[in-house]
């Protein structure tokens, strides 16, 4: 999938999260295979921690119980 010629590709770096790229996209993995989306906006995992890799699905966010869920006594 070839970018529009008069128009650059747009990046956003999160921080502490995922890098979010105007779509669509493919990326060329280490073992030469291609993941690809044809959505407008893509979120690119950072951390490696994602189930979906490359793709982001918010596995960098901790996961915190809310106050109150704990046991007591």
């Amino acid at each position: 999938m070839p970018n529009e010629a008069d128009r650059p590709r747009r990046l956003t770096v999160e921080p502490n999260g995922p890098v979010l790229i105007e779509g669509p996209v493919e990326i060329v993995r280490n073992d030469g295979t291609i993941a690809a989306s044809d959505r407008f906006l893509v979120a690119v995992c950072t951390c490696r921690r994602s189930r979906t890799y490359p793709w982001c699905d918010t596995s960098h966010r901790r996961r915190t119980k809310p106050p109150g869920t704990g046991r007591s006594g």
